[in-house]
C-alpha cells in the first residue's frame, strides 16, 4: 500500500504513528523506517519535511527526517530509537533477534550501516568530496555530516571497507544457506543494508522515480568504491524488495 502523506497541521492533529520524511529522495534512514513499518504491517501517515515549516519544526524537534512521532510521546529521530519503537508497535514479525549475541550482532552491524561514520555517513562524506550534490546541497550536507578536506579524503577507503565487510557477511551467510545477514529470516539490518544501496546504485526509475540529477550524483563512480560494490550487495538488495519492501518507493 503506498505511503499515506498528510500536512503538518493534519500529522499534528492525529494520534497514533507518524513520520515526517525527506520528500522525493530514497533517502536510506528514510526508506529503511517505511520499510519497517511496512513489514510489520503498522498504520501510518508521512509527512514532507519543509524547511520554512516553524510549525512542523516546533512538532518535530528539528528540521531533519526521519523522524518519527506516536501520540503525546517524544519525537524520535535516531534509527535504533525508530526501530525499538516499531517492535513495540507490532512485535510480529520481530526485526530484532531475541537471541542476546545475536542482537548484540545485528545491532553492531546496523550501526556499521546507519550510525555516524558508518556506510551512509562515509558514502555521504565521499560524495562531497567528489562534489556531486554541487555548492548549495554540498556545502549543507558538509556541515550535517561534519565534512572536511581531512574526513573527504579519508571517505573512500573507510566506506570500502565497510563494503566488503558487509561483503564478506552476506557471502557466509550464503554458504550457510540464508541470503539474510543472520540466521534464515530478515532482521532490521537486512532493511538498512537494502536501503542503503540507493547511495550507490539507486532502484530504476519504474521502482524509483526521483530527480535524475541527483541520480546521477548517488551512482557517482569511485574506482575504490566501485572494486567493493559487489554484485552479492545489489542481490540481496533486489530480493529484500521482491519478498519484504514494498514497489514503488513512495517518494
Amino acid at each position: 500500500m503506498p505511503v499515506k502523506y498528510v500536512s503538518t497541521d493534519e500529522a499534528i492533529g492525529r494520534s497514533g504513528l507518524r513520520m515526517v520524511v525527506v520528500g522525493n529522495v530514497p533517502s536510506p534512514w528514510g526508506e529503511a523506517a517505511k520499510g519497517i513499518f511496512h513489514i510489520k504491517g503498522l498504520d501510518w501517515a508521512a509527512v514532507r519535511l519543509a524547511y520554512d515549516d516553524d510549525a512542523q519544526r516546533q512538532w518535530a524537534g528539528q528540521r531533519s527526517g526521519p523522524i518519527a512521532i506516536y501520540d503525546k510521546e517524544p519525537p524520535r529521530s535516531g534509527w535504533a530509537e525508530i526501530l525499538l519503537m516499531a517492535e513495540r508497535l507490532e512485535p510480529e514479525p520481530p526485526l530484532v533477534p531475541a537471541d542476546a549475541t545475536e542482537r548484540a550482532t545485528m545491532f553492531g552491524l546496523a550501526h556499521e550501516v546507519c550510525g555516524q561514520e558508518g556506510l551512509g555517513w562515509t558514502r555521504r562524506l565521499q560524495l562531497i568530496q567528489a562534489g556531486a550534490f554541487g555548492s548549495r546541497a554540498g556545502q549543507y550536507l558538509a556541515r550535517k555530516y561534519g565534512y572536511s578536506p581531512a574526513t573527504g579524503a579519508a571517505a573512500a577507503t573507510r566506506t570500502a571497507a565497510l563494503l566488503r565487510m558487509l561483503v564478506t557477511r552476506l557471502a557466509t551467510q550464503r554458504q550457510a544457506g540464508s541470503p539474510y545477514y543472520l540466521g534464515k529470516s530478515p532482521t532490521a539490518v537486512d532493511v538498512y543494508s537494502a536501503t542503503c544501496m540507493a547511495l550507490f546504485r539507486p532502484l530504476p526509475a519504474e521502482h524509483c522515480p526521483m530527480d535524475e540529477a541527483l541520480r546521477g550524483a548517488f551512482s557517482t563512480p569511485d574506482p575504490v568504491i566501485d572494486a567493493a560494490l559487489e554484485p552479492i550487495l545489489l542481490e540481496h538488495r533486489d530480493m529484500m524488495y521482491a519478498r519484504h519492501l514494498e514497489l514503488p518507493l513512495s517518494l
